[in-house]
């Protein structure tokens, strides 16, 4: 049995290789830049500050400003890398796919990518500010909004991440009717349920406030919708099961 597992073992092996290896190299090379990088992450939390908000990022332990940067750099490196990453794990899986599975290859690819970087975007131009902003003003009445770089980054890092897996989606539903997994009516006769796995997921990738739950939820439900009608152009239910 060991012996038939050992070639994908070797497979898993060299594709783990390359996308450590290259994650390795793009975190290097952030780590040169990190302080310009780290200008980007703190600019939604420095529009509050100059608002109505009353704080500021601090330093709390003599460490905190090299953990700072190494995560900056980590955060980055893994964003940039996702479509090594995506076609690594491609690689992996495609030896055990028939031949017309395969062809989703690059559509799997580009488009995993490309929805993880809307998401990103999405997350940082329109649902963080918003919620960065209003998270601290409650409250804020009572105690100054003190907050270690550290526990920012932490904060910034999962909303941020979240979103962009919560984007892959619609590419995850693409890929399942692909290999005639899924259809749209299966997606359709499960949507209470996708209503509150939905809501479980946000709660477990996003920061533990409700406002950020909520503004998970909400474009993951949207995407879900948008997945239906990708499924029903992949792969529609036949007419009999509709019925």
């Amino acid at each position: 049995m060991f012996e038939d597992l050992k070639p994908h073992i070797q497979d898993l092996r060299k594709r783990l290789i390359i996308s450590v290896s290259t994650l390795l190299v793009v975190f290097v090379v952030c780590f040169s830049f990190w302080r310009e990088i780290f200008e980007y992450i703190k600019h939604p939390i420095e529009i509050a500050f100059s608002g109505n908000v009353q704080g500021m990022l601090i330093q709390t332990s003599p460490a905190e400003g090299i953990i700072v940067a190494m995560k900056t750099s980590f955060f980055v490196a893994l964003g940039v890398c996702i479509p090594v990453i995506f076609w690594q794990a491609w690689e992996f899986i495609a030896p055990g796919l028939y031949k017309h599975e395969k062809k989703v290859v690059l559509p799997f690819v580009f488009f995993g990518s490309t929805m993880f970087f809307i998401g990103v975007a999405f997350s940082y131009f329109i649902a963080f500010p918003y919620a960065i902003k209003y998270i601290l003003m409650f409250g804020n009445e009572e105690f100054m909004a003190n907050i270690t770089a550290a526990n920012y980054l932490t904060f910034f890092t999962r909303f941020i991440l979240g979103f962009g897996i919560a984007f892959e989606l619609p590419v995850l539903a693409y890929f399942l009717a692909k290999i005639d997994l899924i259809t749209d009516d299966t997606l359709k006769r499960n949507f209470k349920y996708a209503i509150v796995i939905i809501f479980i997921i946000a709660a477990i990738i996003t920061p533990p406030d409700v406002l950020s739950q909520i503004f998970m939820a909400l474009p993951l439900l949207v995407l879900y919708g948008f997945s239906i009608l990708i499924v029903r152009y992949v792969n529609p239910a036949p007419k009999e099961e509709k019925e």
